[in-house]
């Protein structure tokens, strides 16, 4: 969990592209995605971003640049998923890491002489699919923020549910509606029911809404009937991406009790393509605390490392382009920016608490944060939040307003980490447009 040689902010690369201020993709970063080249019929394989180009790392293991370890997990990267690739563990995710940190930097300029071009893919040229089969997904409820926010709107007297203070809640989602950036997600149909009428109609969400949250990669899972301790938990993680947890804010109301969430959370939920490794999270790690006279975790969910360096500085934004934005040119309206290091609930302590009950983790499955907000109105994760459950509605530089989205809305959201004496990385985009619903 310390920094190393891979984290020096002085390393230059060979390609130019990847030294630009304003890339999300230094050589410090190195996110993993699967891509193919757009139009050419290829299948899809692993790569990883530098500057405004992918490795191909299925080309990279052919041309025999690597050795060793480093070697064997470029090859796994070369299948149509990256699953084989996360089974292999830390001691592979960091050997690969590290060589091509080695291979791309400036003072390992000879390499380049020895790289067969087709090794670096432009990508402007490119298309991603999905980084890993996922077999299951599950969505968490972390801020506490996000939390109070909600239930001074939905309850007269604003108290928390009795558990969210003593563990990471959860929900099951749906894999078959996941998507990469880019998605268009069709406003969805369910029951409803409005106010003042005291029987529901089917009808298409009124109230659509987003959620900025991270997703989680699991690497590494574990065997059914165990448990995975906090203090080990991250060591099954991979990386993170950016997530939006899209949200039929009156559907939801009227279907989650008893059980939760179902018409309005299956019918879309939107990842970025880039993989953001836990390695190159390590120098934004900060220490993670319960403020005073909050309960403190259960021992299973508590550890000195967790407190040391649980919490990560992710910088979150999101912005809403509306097509008036489009026929402009002008750019999305920024909403709302946040931190990640706000959540209540580490993501070791989600880790851990999903494997407690013996629940196995498999690699590729992935887990949502839940949403991402902080302590001030203008860091609020969702819609819902930022405008008072829509009786305060948001304006925009365009001259709109927005209570809730409205078809041809696009929301944009990007993700970044910078500490003075470190290379600022970035998570790249996630971006999902809203067209209306099919006719009943």
């Amino acid at each position: 969990m310390q920094p190393d040689m891979t984290h020096d902010a002085g390393a230059r690369s060979w390609l130019d592209a990847a030294n630009r201020d304003d890339t999300p993709f230094p050589l410090q970063n190195l996110p993993f995605s699967v891509f193919r080249r757009a139009g050419a019929g290829e299948p899809f394989r692993g790569g990883v971003a530098l500057g405004d180009q992918v490795i191909d790392l299925g080309a990279l293991a052919e041309a025999g640049v690597l050795s060793g370890l480093a070697a064997e997990a470029a090859r796994a990267c070369g299948a149509p998923t990256l699953n084989v690739f996360f089974g292999m563990g830390p001691p592979a995710w960091r050997a690969l890491r590290h060589a091509l940190f080695e291979l791309f930097r400036q003072s390992g300029a000879q390499s380049r002489n020895d790289l067969p071009a087709h090794c670096l893919v432009p990508q402007a040229v490119v298309e991603y699919g999905l980084p890993a089969q996922i077999g299951d997904y599950t969505d968490f409820y972390t801020s506490i923020d996000h939390a109070r926010n909600i239930v001074r709107l939905l309850r007269p007297d604003g108290a928390l549910s009795p558990n969210f203070q003593w563990m990471p809640v959860a929900y099951h989602g749906r894999t078959s509606s996941i998507g990469l950036s880019g998605q268009t997600v069709r406003r969805p149909i369910g029951q409803r029911l409005p106010a003042g009428q005291s029987e529901p109609e089917l009808a298409a969400c009124a109230r659509l809404d987003y959620e900025l949250e991270l997703g989680i990669f699991i690497g590494v899972g574990n065997e059914q009937g165990t448990r995975i301790p906090v203090g080990s938990a991250e060591e099954h993680v991979f990386g993170l991406c950016l997530l939006n947890d899209w949200s039929a804010r009156d559907i939801q109301s009227w279907e989650s009790t008893p059980l939760g969430p179902f018409h309005a959370k299956n019918f879309a939920t939107t990842i970025s393509p880039w993989i953001v490794t836990m390695d190159a999270l390590i120098p934004f790690r900060t220490g993670w605390s319960r403020p005073p006279g909050e309960p403190q975790p259960l021992p299973y969910l508590a550890s000195p490392a967790t407190c040391e360096r649980g919490a990560i500085d992710i910088q979150l934004e999101v912005a809403l382009e509306t097509a008036t934005h489009r026929r402009s040119g002008a750019a999305p309206t920024r909403l709302s920016r946040t931190s990640f290091r706000h959540q209540y609930w580490t993501i070791g302590q989600m880790v851990t608490h999903h494997t407690v009950g013996g629940c196995n983790l498999r690699s590729g499955d992935l887990l949502g944060s839940g949403t991402i907000s902080g302590p001030t109105q203008a860091e609020a994760g969702a819609l819902i939040e930022l405008t008072r459950a829509g009786q305060s509605p948001v304006s925009l530089e365009t001259g709109e307003t927005r209570a809730f989205l409205e078809d041809g809305d696009a929301i944009v959201m990007t993700g970044w980490c910078e500490r003075a004496g470190y290379a600022r990385i970035g998570f790249g985009e996630n971006r999902g447009e809203i067209v209306p619903a099919d006719c009943l």
